[in-house]
């Protein structure tokens, strides 16, 4: 049973990571804000059962005040992108005077 249920968690994660493959990754206007403050994301468990280690590629829209408006992953492991995602939501970047668009790469590494 353990044996099941390790192949089918391996097989669901060989699909999530196919259908982040097909995202968009183009790439978009990155200013190159600073970043000022950055929060380190939490290793997720299942990251960690499965020794997935790696990279997460976030699109974060930044307010001019520096605060992170919106975020969305644009390349990387699934199983990382919630972790990175919400890590990514609370830096913040530099003022500026308008909303941008900055891509960021969050890695994960294990110990």
């Amino acid at each position: 049973m353990r044996r099941f249920l390790k192949v089918g968690i391996a097989f669901v994660v060989l699909l999530l990571s196919l259908a982040s493959a097909s995202q968009d990754t183009s790439p978009s206007a990155n200013t190159g804000r600073k970043v000022v403050s950055r929060t380190a994301p939490v290793y997720p468990e299942l990251a960690k059962r499965m020794h997935i280690q790696g990279v997460a590629k976030v699109e974060a829209i930044v307010r001019p005040n520096g605060s992170v408006k919106s975020t969305r992953l644009i390349g990387g492991n699934p199983v990382l992108a919630d972790a990175a995602i919400q890590a990514v939501e609370k830096w913040k970047f530099a003022p500026a005077d308008t909303d941008t668009t900055e891509i960021v790469q969050v890695m994960f590494e294990l110990p």
